[in-house]
């Protein structure tokens, strides 16, 4: 293979140069295998006689022909059976039979270039994609070398990334000393069919090496967290979902529609990790298939709910033991849930189902001993969608320290479309003597200083000892479910005394030795029928309530807890109960 440039005039020098090779003087022109003449120079002075050349273009040109009309027919039907591409599933073949759709299509395209009449315009294009399969190629090589993936073992010992880095880099220069435009167009098109692999193309794990690079950054990411509290500017509602504690759901429906949805209020801009969980009643070595089956499927709910969160089955003997399983190994470092998001078991007295309250109250104790706060969901059913706009007020019943986490959930919600038209009232229960303006003033400063806006309101409630002296309480529609509820209390306070006193043993409740403070019972009661009462006072036509949850009372039967908490979340239509723990999860320094 020759190549002469020639350039200026036409000297003698020039001309006997050329003459010599068998070439014609061109002005200004560059002559590529031969004269104008004479295009076939290599079969003028091949040896031994000039038709080996000839048989060999005719040979070469036939087999790589047949090799593409036969592999490449293939290679076009597996990629549209493995739906990487949906717009090729018209190719698609079952396993065995020949692609002659594909062959068909091929053989078009292959004809329709071969009428153009000049391969020199196809030629730069074919020749870009086969660099980019190269740097493609290298550039794998490369990201598996350098982030040392465990299947990674290259068969040449003297490998190293440089080389595959240096090998993507010349195919890309090589590109554009070919032609800058083919290179351009090129790398735009190959880019289009990436994102649109990634956008309509069936998900699908191929092994390419971004996932690796993917891998060894959170990995890094993890550990720089470390184990470490995270400071208040930086901390991130984890949320810790339970999809269908209480209750049972559809076949189909592995969560509530709705827990997803308020997940999604939990974060800012959907952005955010969730943790979904799902607890399956039974053996392990019984359910395992069951178990991947429903993690699946759940997976699949969230995705069409679009909600970024991960699915996790546990198959557990019970759910409280299932619970406290989770509840001390989910999650990694600094990315363990630290909120637990469940829903009110609203059926547990209309389905009689008397194993609920041990089961809360003790989900919740786990979470007070693991150090994890609880948001308890009433009025799940009616929770808006992010298409179902609210108007009127988030009220926010701020009754014990939880961190800032009450106040800054109402801020997260306020981001969601849904609730962006409400307004924050906050209000603080005070002693009928204590300083009203005074902590009012507080607060206001406060919230000033955390950059919230809400108005605050105080409201003064009579102790309990007040209201003894006095004798009389206050009637309004919370009354009569006060007064069921002092009834139940004392029903199963009863039987629990009738049946210590026939077996000789101290009160159980729960499977454990209880200790009833009967006044001290009814001042909860009390308590809670004041607080109920005062929300249906002042939040009635509230978007949403967001009340303080009270720890369960020690050495109460769980019975007793439910009575005070169904008291509590009587006749208010959409309810948060929220319970902090032990730190900040806001800050007065940006």
């Amino acid at each position: 293979m020759y190549e002469v440039l020639v350039k200026g005039n036409n000297s003698m020098e020039t001309a006997r140069v050329m003459k010599g090779f068998g070439l014609s003087p061109v002005n200004d022109g560059i002559i590529l295998f031969g004269s104008i003449y004479n295009p076939l120079l290599t079969a003028t002075v091949a040896l031994p006689f000039p038709a080996i050349v000839y048989i060999g273009i005719i040979l070469s040109t036939l087999g790589a022909a047949l090799q593409s009309l036969t592999g490449a027919p293939r290679l076009l039907a597996a990629i549209a059976n493995d739906d990487i591409l949906p717009v090729l599933n018209y190719f698609k073949v079952a396993d065995g039979t020949e692609p002659y759709v594909a062959t068909l299509f091929t053989a078009f395209i292959c004809i329709g270039c071969v009428i153009i009449g000049n391969l020199d315009l196809i030629t730069p294009t074919v020749t870009m994609f086969f660099l980019l399969c190269y740097t493609g190629v290298n550039l794998s090589c490369f990201l598996l070398d350098l982030l040392d993936a465990p299947s990674w073992r290259p068969r040449w010992k003297y490998h190293h990334w440089s080389l595959s880095l240096l090998g993507a880099s010349i195919c890309i220069v090589i590109m554009f000393l070919i032609s800058w435009s083919f290179t351009v167009v090129s790398l735009a098109l190959a880019s289009l069919i990436y994102y649109y692999v990634i956008i309509k193309g069936k998900a699908g794990d191929w092994g390419d090496g971004f996932k690796s690079a993917y891998f060894q950054l959170a990995l890094r990411s993890l550990r720089s967290l470390g184990a470490n509290q995270v400071h208040p500017k930086n901390w991130y509602p984890i949320p810790l979902i339970f999809c269908r504690p209480w209750g049972k759901l559809p076949e189909n429906v592995p969560c509530h529609p709705k827990l997803a949805d308020f997940a999604n209020c939990m974060k800012k801009k959907g952005r955010g990790m969730s943790i979904f969980v799902s607890i399956l009643d039974g053996d392990y070595h019984e359910c395992a298939e069951d178990a991947k089956a429903a993690c699946k499927q759940l997976s699949a709910y969230l995705d069409y709910k679009r909600c970024e969160g991960v699915a996790e089955i546990v198959v557990a003997p019970s759910m409280s033991v299932g619970f406290r399983g989770i509840v001390q190994t989910m999650g990694l470092g600094n990315l363990k849930p630290n909120i637990v998001v469940m829903r009110y078991p609203e059926i547990w007295r209309r389905e009689n189902l008397t194993d609920i309250p041990a089961t809360f109250v003790g989900i919740i104790n786990d979470c007070i001993v693991a150090n994890k706060a609880v948001v308890i969901v009433k009025g799940l059913d009616e929770w808006p969608n992010e298409y179902q706009r609210q108007y009127g007020t988030i009220d926010l019943y701020w009754i014990v320290r939880d961190g800032g986490l009450m106040l800054l959930l109402s801020q997260l919600l306020l981001t969601k479309e849904s609730f962006e038209s409400c307004k924050i009232q906050v209000f603080c229960i005070a002693e009928e003597d204590s300083d009203a303006e005074g902590l009012k003033a507080d607060v206001k400063k406060f919230l000033y200083d955390l950059r919230m806006q809400a108005e605050v309101i105080v409201i003064t409630m009579k102790s309990w000892d007040v209201q003894v002296e006095g004798g009389s309480s206050q009637q309004d529609e919370s009354v009569e479910a006060f007064s069921g509820a002092r009834r139940r209390v004392s029903s199963y306070l009863a039987d629990m005394k009738e049946k210590a006193q026939k077996e000789g043993k101290p009160l159980i409740a729960d499977g454990k030795h209880v200790v009833v403070n009967e006044q001290q019972v009814e001042k909860f009661l009390y308590t809670t029928l004041k607080l109920n009462s005062t929300i249906l006072r002042y939040s009635r036509m509230a978007a949403v309530v967001l009340v303080s949850l009270p720890p369960p009372p020690l050495n109460h039967p769980s019975y007793f807890y439910m009575e005070y908490m169904d008291l509590l979340v009587e006749n208010v239509p959409r309810l948060l109960i929220v319970r902090g723990y032990r730190r900040d999860v806001v800050t007065l320094f940006t």
